[in-house]
């Protein structure tokens, strides 16, 4: 008769209380984004003609936007990746990039509001145009916020015991801005 392999002991697996108040916040988020598509999909599925007539919103700008968001989250995930190796200067050099790239974003996402065409009053398309990719934007900004809070701490000599949790921390918001984005995209600029 065989015997029953023997239990391995494993050490109860802890998150950090940062990382857990960020999941609860983002499903917070989550639910408010949540809310804003179901109102656009609720008046797309009222109002006709849906976008209204004369309505033209270029794709190509908010390709290259979109792009770059993406890339965004490529860029401070090799900044955490080299923090998690001990290499922080890595992490400061990559958040710097995904705030430039942050800062492009939100320089494209101004150009379309101004040359929209249309305004938040126009109609209910502009409303809702306007609302999810205007509190998009201001995501972006607190994002941005973040990370220079992140680099801050660095300057004070944070995150030199390798504890990380943090900027961690702060790159699952950036991961959710970006996912969110990408069904804003999706939605605004190619469901149409």
């Amino acid at each position: 008769m065989a015997q029953a392999p023997a239990a391995i002991a494993t050490a109860p697996r802890e998150i950090a209380p940062i990382r857990f108040g960020t999941i609860v916040f983002l499903a917070s988020e989550l639910v408010f984004f949540g809310g804003l598509f179901a109102a656009y999909f609720t008046l797309r599925s009222q109002t006709s003609p849906w976008p209204p007539s004369g309505v033209e919103l270029d794709v190509a700008r908010p390709s290259l936007a979109t792009a770059l968001l993406i890339l965004s989250s490529f860029t401070f995930v090799a900044g955490l990746r080299g923090a998690r190796a001990g290499r922080l200067a890595s992490l400061r050099r990559w958040i710097v990039v995904t705030i430039l790239l942050a800062l492009a974003f939100l320089g494209l996402q101004l150009l379309d509001w101004v040359q929209a065409g249309f305004s938040v009053s126009s109609h209910a398309y502009g409303t809702m145009v306007y609302a999810m990719t205007g509190f998009h934007g201001l995501h972006v900004i607190a994002g941005v916020l973040l990370m220079l809070v992140v680099l801050g701490r660095m300057a004070q000599g944070a995150y030199r015991d390798g504890n990380v949790d943090g900027p961690e921390a702060v790159g699952y918001y950036w991961h959710f801005v970006d996912v969110v984005w990408i069904g804003l995209y999706a939605t605004i600029f190619l469901l149409r």
